[in-house]
């Protein structure tokens, strides 16, 4: 079960910060990451959904990217600017996870690291703060009926770059995976974009996963509680280790 690492333990376990977090103005949430993220599949857009009034954000994670290709694509620069923009009228966080894509190759998991690093410098510089998450996990499991852990080269990828750039991270991968555990592979399916198809999300698994982020960022900065709704039925799902379906 997730409780004893989701809440309260996770911030101490899985957080670092260089500075103190900014607490005078609003969050305006900027995501960056691959499809797991992005639109039509990824966590990003349910997350959005769950601001309160008050609060903002973008969902600039694009599907297949990788650190990379984020980059080179224009997303990350586009990203920069709305962090500058919205500077004066908000905390500017930036929601960053990578891995499934960087993994596909040598090269990637070569610069991985120093591509998370230099994404936490340009976002301090840009005038926000960056927060890392490991990769979420994929719904494949084994003949025992336990999930694979078949992304432990990013995950740990992640949180190196997180120690060197001293900012803030959480551990998704690790959480997702072990609820996903928790629940059975019958449940975790329910979840799948496509019936064959154990990365991506559909609706459902959009909103539980953006939940799961929800409960991690609470649980890094206290002041987001207000900003960031969640059923607590969700909650209790997380923390109990028991299934659950979106109404």
């Amino acid at each position: 079960m997730l409780a004893p690492y989701i809440l309260p333990a996770l911030g101490l376990a899985a957080a670092t910060s260089a500075e103190p977090l900014k607490r005078a103005l609003p969050p305006a949430f900027f995501l960056a990451g691959d499809s797991t993220t992005a639109p039509d599949g990824g966590w990003g857009d349910a997350f959005l959904a769950s601001l309160a009034e008050g609060a903002t954000g973008t969902n600039f994670a694009a599907s297949g990217a990788t650190t990379s290709s984020f980059r080179a694509d224009g997303h990350w620069d586009q990203l920069l600017a709305a962090v500058s923009e919205n500077k004066e009228e908000y905390s500017p966080y930036v929601t960053i996870q990578f891995g499934h894509n960087d993994q596909k190759t040598e090269e990637g998991l070569a610069v991985m690291r120093d591509n998370l690093v230099k994404f936490d410098e340009e976002v301090r510089a840009a005038g926000g703060t960056s927060v890392f998450f490991t990769s979420l996990s994929r719904r494949n499991f084994n003949d025992v009926g336990d999930v694979v852990t078949d992304l432990s080269d990013v995950r740990n990828i992640t949180i190196q770059a997180a120690a060197e750039a001293q900012a803030l991270y959480a551990d998704l991968n690790d959480h997702s995976r072990q609820w996903l555990n928790d629940i059975g592979e019958e449940n975790a399916m329910t979840y799948n974009l496509e019936p064959d198809d154990h990365t991506h999300l559909n609706e459902a698994g959009g909103i539980v996963f953006a939940g799961l982020v929800g409960v991690l960022l609470k649980d890094l900065e206290s002041a987001f509680e207000p900003f960031i709704t969640i059923d607590p039925k969700l909650v209790k799902a997380f923390e109990e280790g028991t299934y659950y379906y979106p109404e």
